[in-house]
């Protein structure tokens, strides 16, 4: 498909259900291949909570042709090329991104541990000891640890609200077997899109798909739990803690990715908060001097969706800095946005999107992801069409649609054990 020279891909799908697609550029210096999963943390059982997690760094310790880390990392290091991965809700994927001469070794690489992975348990016992460290690092870190804690606010004990990376108690209990049934279940050629950006011979990297994907046997692979959202008025999660600084989520509850407002909802999240003209940005920060960073964002998934705003604030700041940002929110559903501001928004996201699809990586990423999920692939002149059509009342209509009590949730890390019944007054819309 070719779009005005802004993005040429093409899409085909192998006998066993293997999804691929190619985005090729041959004035790219390099070429990324990837694995993208229909599989994450929303795919898992309470008692393997982080397994997900815990086979993407295992995939990395050695295969059959290439039995240790240490070799998997010296055969793309030796090439100059960079290698990595990442576990989502309901994606898991795998990376490796080389000079274009050697775009065959990036496939072959990233097929080999998509495939073949050892998952040894020595190996095992070793890598568990690490992701430990990662979760206290997490727990360390307020500001990203937040996110948890508002995931867990929103969602409970159900796998949405579950931490992506699992718990000290459910991580120290998966063994390798465990992680052997989990990919053979969850890994199946129908849930996988596999995807090659950059430059590099088309015919030559089909045939090379064909050869690592085209034999794995079909399946029918994982299937994720239902959310249960059952909200009715504002909720609040403090987690007490001695920090330097309260991170806050105040957010709300939106809807799933397939939901035609979700342009105008993207608008929105960018007019409030995205970027330091925002209405938020000028707010808190620059004329009441609040908080560092603010920022809003959208995150819509398969079943649900959440818009958030996430701020760290001074620990006596906290109230002051809900009230303006609640302000704020009621001020965008009372009154229409200005032509202007809305043309504003457009132009900026505009502008992000095709900024954004400069490298290869990120075409690579706007193609899968739409294709894991959605099992189409909008075009990117489809897509900024759509946010041109978005219109000052669809704005106002959306803001009514979710910016709602029944909708509400805070969650905060710092030492405000003694703030909930405060916030509680104040936190309404």
């Amino acid at each position: 498909m070719k779009e005005k020279n802004i993005l040429q891909f093409e899409k085909y799908k192998l006998a066993n259900g293997v999804r691929v697609i190619l985005v090729p550029d041959d004035k790219a210096v390099s070429t990324i291949a990837q694995v993208l999963v229909e599989t994450g943390s929303k795919y898992e059982t309470k008692k393997l909570n982080g397994i997900s997690h815990f086979v993407e760094h295992m995939v990395f310790k050695g295969t059959k042709k290439r039995p240790s880390t240490k070799i998997i990392a010296e055969e793309i290091d030796a090439v100059g090329g960079q290698m990595n991965a990442f576990t989502g809700q309901e994606e898991t994927g795998y990376w490796i991104k080389v000079p274009s001469k050697h775009s065959k070794l990036a496939l072959e690489v990233v097929a080999d541990i998509y495939l073949n992975p050892l998952l040894d348990e020595k190996e095992v016992e070793k890598e568990r000891g690490v992701i430990l460290q990662e979760m206290a690092m997490i727990n360390d870190s307020p500001g990203r640890k937040i996110e948890d804690v508002f995931m867990d606010l929103l969602y409970g004990d159900q796998p949405a609200g579950w931490s992506i990376i699992g718990t000290e108690k459910s991580v120290k209990k998966i063994q390798a077997s465990d992680l052997r049934k989990y990919m053979q279940k969850k890994y199946s050629p129908q849930k996988t899109v596999v995807t090659v950006a950059g430059n590099f011979d088309v015919v030559k990297m089909k045939e090379v798909i064909e050869k690592f994907f085209g034999a794995k046997k079909r399946q029918r692979g994982g299937v994720m739990r239902k959310i249960v959202e059952n909200q009715s008025k504002p909720q609040i999660k403090i987690e007490n803690k001695e920090t330097d600084q309260t991170h806050l989520i105040l957010g709300f509850r939106t809807f799933d990715m397939f939901d035609k407002r979700r342009y105008a909802l993207s608008l929105l999240s960018g007019i409030l908060g995205g970027g330091m003209s925002s209405r938020m940005f000028l707010k808190i920060r620059e004329r009441e001097g609040l908080a560092y960073y603010i920022h809003t964002a959208n995150e819509l998934s398969l079943d649900s969706g959440v818009f958030v705003v996430q701020a760290g604030v001074g620990h006596n700041n906290l109230k002051k800095a809900v009230k303006l940002i609640l302000q704020e929110i009621k001020k965008i559903s009372q009154k229409q946005v200005s032509q202007r501001e809305l043309k504003k928004a457009k132009d900026k996201l505009e502008g992000g999107v095709l900024m954004g699809l400069e490298t290869i990586q990120a075409r690579a990423g706007f193609v899968a992801n739409q294709e894991l999920h959605r099992k189409e692939v909008k075009t990117v002149d489809y897509i900024l069409e759509q946010y041109k059509k978005v219109t000052v009342a669809d704005i106002q209509k959306v803001a009514r649609d979710i910016f709602r009590n029944s909708k509400l949730n805070l969650a905060v890390i710092g030492p405000q054990e003694g703030e909930k019944d405060d916030l509680r007054k104040i936190l309404q819309v």
